[in-house]
């Protein structure tokens, strides 16, 4: 072993030569984005935003599934989590910040990665390793792939472990104990950055008997049995390096137990697709899982044909023991054995650095090899970047051999070059299929075909493009390539809906639930299933239930998804949905208290039971619930929108500046929808703010040019504060969009009278309310007004008569009436010679008054949200909004609004007064 005093030092050349090889290698990775696991990872977790506590980094599995969960993989890493969530802060979702991190990281473990060479290996030598341990295209899926972070950091902190540890040993064979201390903290910290972090505790305990002491296995056995036998005492030497792995052994258990209680006894769910042979009986789980070790060896000797996906049916299982593939596992364990037997029998630098690179590849590789316990994968290249160090370090000191040797010098430096070459090639061109999910996917479908989840991956990058029809073709492959593969044929029924083929659809998840675990009667559910494939239910109950004649039916399929599942709160959210479309509102409420005894902390339960709530027209407790959802998620865009809603209906003047609050912070999240401009310029006008609602109105009108109610509420407002020449553009704007909006035509009518004195185009207005709304009491008296206006007394006579019929209760037009027949017999045949009435619209103000008028219709369809985080097949709750998808001709008013409706009131009773004076001809 070589002094480690020197070990500590790298050059800046030897520095700036492997930065210079890691940027050649991976520099186009900067323009890849978020791929795979990433998107699960980086763009669906929570725990990255800045809203969400950082405590929750720490309850959260990587994916930001709570640990507590059954759906949760287990796997415990917020050390990574926290790094993505630095990116988010500083470049929210831009792909190039957290990939050149990647980099950064990678250059970072192969600087340490070449310290511990040194250590081994001769100066040229270590370098060598280095540089293969950057270049090796293996590494592409942890250095491209964003969540392969967690191997880059887990490794720089695993390496910085091992290096501290090589210097507890001090003079005369004393312990330091500030490097075990150190050492410990970092091993800490590599775990919580991934788990295989803690296995370095085993490289230590290797390193300290047989390198940093000099025992050889002979040795150290010859040493233990005369020791029990009493034929000599414990040495010195043997305590000190006794208690130090004490110490660590004992930090290791107390990490271990940790761990098991943040997973709380829990190993994960995996299903018999995710890992085949983890399911399988003996002897074929057996020879499988020791198959894989040769296959994972070949990748790293041979990293030709490179796959992001080695799920399902990529290796197929080693059934018998008649297997060509079992020469494949004999060879590979005669090779490492005898490598070990040599590094553990011989004495020499030799026999260290090859034990040394052993325990690099074994004892990292463990947690992931199957063999004590099943993972979710057959086969990952990411879980390699550690075990790889180890190759290199054996590669390395192999070249070593050869090149000292002056007839293979030549020969063994050209064959590096030319490796070191094409891996760096291999690596460059491997980037690129990390492009995009469908480089990647495709590309992995040119190494393996047999694998389903590589033809769904591709059918749902196509989904995600819209492209349908190229999409529905890779998952019915999919379905073939694995005919039991219940995702595959929920994935062809998504699909077939998307194409409105319902009945394909039906069939397709039918289909899928037929695979399903059968329910016996009486009996409890205890098969260990994928929680994701209990959507089949929610899926195919969403498809039915849009035929009303099947809301039963669907209602059973939510039902018999609880029945296997009593916590599947998809299953509550979703029938909770039904419930309120089958007008059941108390039902609904039960599913939705159900859902959140299993989940209180998710806003959308909150918002869901403040619907209903608004269904069961209780609005206090809607807001309350509401302002839950707010507490847990302040920009839940749905329960600001719909909360500030409520609270401007509620008519109570001292919620309005909170409202408007609400639907400032609506517009920052959404700020092309117009509901949300159109409500805050509603706000305005309940506050008589009318310069704000006008700028609020026309920013809706803006972006929306036909927004109906946006449109009549301005020519409102317009003629509200005597600006009726500007609400006339408005009006012809509103009614050529919509001809038939009786409003807007009273309004206009009413303007052309009063103010631009056109009787003609005021007549042609209230007769085109007629001729749509024969009924319309309001449009029938102001045409009646009109013949007035034209001096036609029998016309109007007869007008309101006709009027009266149609509303016999109204006082003001039976006075109105007897005016015009006592004038018709003081004018006897003559043609009537009084003056028209000054404002005879007005008398269509003691019906409905400008407040009565305001259109609060939304004419845009109101956002949705969805009724839970996942991802595929799910339905979406009903809003405020729909409720308010009609016309209100009035709304509750507060006691200020009232006395401002009476004080219009008096004054349009003065102005019929006036018409009165008028008519009576006085």
């Amino acid at each position: 072993m070589r002094n480690l005093k020197k070990m500590a030092y790298v050059s800046p050349r030897e520095i700036a030569l492997i930065i210079g090889v890691v940027a050649a290698c991976y520099w186009n990775s900067l323009f890849c984005g978020f791929v795979f696991d990433d998107v699960s990872a980086i763009l669906d977790n929570k725990d990255l935003h800045p809203s969400t506590p950082l405590k929750n980094l720490f309850l959260n599995d990587f994916w930001g599934t709570p640990m507590s969960e059954e759906r949760s993989h287990k796997s415990y890493r917020p050390l990574t989590v926290l790094t993505f969530r630095l990116n988010y802060l500083f470049s929210e979702l831009n792909a190039f910040s957290y990939h050149f991190l990647n980099v950064v990281f990678h250059a970072a473990v192969c600087i340490i990665f070449l310290k511990v060479c040194k250590i081994f290996l001769d100066n040229r030598s270590s370098v060598v390793a280095s540089l293969l341990f950057a270049v090796h295209p293996v590494h592409t899926e942890a250095v491209t792939g964003v969540v392969g972070r967690a191997e880059l950091l887990s490794s720089l902190f695993f390496l910085a472990a091992f290096l501290s540890y090589t210097r507890s040993k001090g003079p005369e064979n004393t312990i330091v104990w500030t490097p075990i201390g150190l050492t410990v903290c970092l091993v800490a910290v590599a775990t919580l950055c991934k788990e295989q972090g803690i296995t370095v505790v085993g490289i230590c305990c290797v390193y300290e008997v047989f390198v940093a002491q000099g025992y050889t296995l002979p040795i150290l056995w010859d040493s233990v049995f005369q020791i029990l036998r009493g034929k000599g005492s414990i040495p010195y030497c043997m305590l000190q390096m006794l208690l130090k792995l004490i110490v660590l052994m004992f930090s290791t258990l107390l990490l271990v137990v940790i761990r098991v209680q943040v997973i709380q006894s829990q190993l994960p769910v995996f299903t018999r697709f995710d890992n085949p042979a983890a399911v399988s009986p003996s002897p074929t789980r057996q020879l499988t899982f020791n198959y894989l070790l040769p296959v994972n060896a070949w990748l790293l000797l041979n990293p030709s044909e490179l796959c992001c996906d080695w799920t399902m049916g990529t290796i197929p299982l080693v059934e018998s023991l008649l297997d060509i593939r079992n020469i494949a596992t004999i060879a590979f364990f005669c090779f490492l054995g005898s490598l070990l037997i040599f590094s553990l029998r011989y004495p020499g630098e030799s026999s260290k650095t090859v034990l040394m690179a052993l325990c690099l590849i074994v004892l990292p590789f463990i947690p992931a090899s199957n063999l004590f316990f099943p993972v979710g994968f057959v086969v990952a290249e990411r879980v390699l970047y550690v075990p790889s160090m180890g190759f290199c370090m054996l590669v390395a000191h192999g070249w070593k051999k050869l090149s000292s040797n002056s007839v293979l010098r030549k020969l063994s430096w050209a064959f590096l070059s030319l490796v070191l070459f094409i891996h760096a090639l291999k690596t460059l061109h491997r980037n690129w299929d990390w492009e995009s999910e469908y480089t990647l996917f495709m590309s992995a479908l040119k190494v393996n075909k047999n694998n389903a989840k590589l033809w769904n991956n591709v059918g749902h990058a196509l989904e995600n493009e819209k492209n349908f029809e190229r999409a529905l073709r890779f998952f019915i492959q999919a379905t073939q390539v694995q005919p039991d593969d219940i995702g595959a044929h929920m994935n062809v029924g998504r699909t077939y809906k998307n194409l409105n083929r319902t009945k394909e659809a039906e069939e397709s998840y039918l289909v899928a639930k037929s695979l399903m675990p059968q329910i016996i009667p009486g009996k409890k559910y205890a098969a260990r299933v994928a929680p994701n494939h209990l959507n089949v239910y929610i899926n195919l109950a969403n498809l039915i239930r849009a035929n009303e004649s099947r809301l039963e039916e669907a209602d059973q399929l939510y039902r018999q998804a609880i029945s296997m599942r009593p916590d599947f709160k998809q299953a509550y959210i979703s029938r909770g949905e039904l419930l309120l479309k089958m007008n059941k509102p108390l039902q609904a409420k039960e599913a939705y208290l159900r859902a959140l005894e299993l989940d209180r902390t998710n806003a959308d339960l909150w918002y869901n039971l403040a619907i209903v709530y608004i269904e069961l027209k209780d609005p206090t407790e809607a807001l309350k619930n509401f302002n839950r959802a707010l507490e847990l998620n302040p920009n839940h865009k749905l329960a600001l929108f719909n909360s500030a809603l409520l609270m401007q209906e509620s008519g109570d003047a001292r919620l309005r500046p909170e409202a408007k609050k609400r639907l400032l912070n609506y517009v920052k999240e959404e700020p092309q929808d117009t509901n949300g401009y159109f409500n805050l310029g509603m706000l305005a006008m309940d506050d008589k703010k009318d310069a704000e609602a006008e700028t609020w109105m026309k920013k809706a009108i803006k972006l929306q040019p036909g927004f109906r109610s946006a449109l009549f509420n301005l020519a409102l407002l317009y003629s509200q504060t005597a600006k009726e020449l500007k609400a006339l553009p408005v009006l012809e704007e509103l009614l050529r969009h919509y001809p038939d909006h009786i409003k807007g035509l009273i309004l206009k009518g009413d303007i052309l009278m009063n103010q631009k004195k056109d009787i003609q185009g005021a007549k042609a207005c209230f007769e085109t309310i007629l001729r749509m709304d024969p009924n319309n009491v309001q449009g029938k008296h102001n045409l009646c007004v009109v013949y007035f206006e034209e001096r036609d007394l029998l016309k109007a006579e007869k007008c309101l008569v006709e009027t009266l019929a149609l509303a016999p209760h109204e006082e003001y037009i039976q006075r109105h009436l007897s005016i015009v027949r006592s004038k018709m017999v003081s004018l006897g045949t003559g043609e009537p010679s009084v003056s028209a009435p000054e404002k005879p619209a007005a008398v269509e103000e003691k019906k409905t008054s400008f407040e009565n008028l305001k259109d609060v219709k939304n004419e845009q369809k109101s956002p949705r949200t969805k009724s839970s985080n996942s991802k595929k097949g799910q339905t979406k709750t009903k809003t405020l909004e729909e409720k308010n998808n009609t016309d209100k001709e009035t709304k509750k008013k507060s006691t200020k609004e009232i006395k401002d409706i009476e004080k219009k009131r008096v004054a349009a009773l003065k102005r019929l007064e006036e018409i009165e004076r008028i008519l009576n001809g006085e």
